[in-house]
């Protein structure tokens, strides 16, 4: 549910502490700090690594809803082991995204699951991008250093030659309008 377009890569959304992270009222989670595999909690890596996402009505209420069941401990995390520490990273891999890839015949010709978390990530830019969203919206949202990191990586799904044809068809009828 969560990994609805997911503009967080596996590092950060299972490192996600609740009271700090999760605004239930203002519907955001804040990126403001990261747990690595030892449990040490710290600060993101870079200064665009500390943001602010969205949280769709569905995540939000999928969420609220978790809190009161997930496993508790002293990190306070959204998605802790069971201990309430922090969840290993191939653990999650293994025991969550390849039975769901699988089960949902998400596989190559080998019958091996296709994607990682970090293709979800992948994914989710290209959804915003497909919807149109300003790329500045999306450099933040990804956590990009620039915007040039954002159009190095996706400029090449910005291209669409049918609407550079509307477009170059909107500027000429615009200069002999004027």
């Amino acid at each position: 549910m969560v990994l609805r377009p997911v503009e967080l890569d596996c590092g950060r959304l299972f490192r996600i502490n609740i009271a700090d992270c999760v605004d239930f009222d203002a519907r955001l989670i804040h990126i403001r700090k990261r747990a690595d595999r030892f449990n040490e909690m710290g600060k993101p890596k870079s200064r665009t690594g500390r943001r602010s996402i969205p949280m769709a009505p569905m995540v939000h209420d999928t969420l609220q809803a978790w809190r009161e069941d997930c496993p508790k401990g002293e990190l306070d995390l959204v998605f802790p082991n069971g201990k309430g520490n922090v969840e290993n990273h191939s653990n999650i891999h293994n025991r969550v995204l390849v039975p769901l890839l699988l089960e949902n015949g998400i596989v190559d010709e080998e019958g091996k699951p296709k994607f990682s978390f970090h293709a979800l990530r992948h994914a989710a830019a290209s959804l915003f991008i497909e919807q149109n969203w300003p790329p500045k919206k999306i450099q933040a949202l990804m956590g990009h250093s620039s915007i040039n990191v954002t159009m190095d990586v996706y400029g090449h799904l910005f291209e669409s030659p049918e609407e550079d044809v509307a477009l170059f068809a909107k500027l000429e009828e615009d200069l002999l309008a004027a």
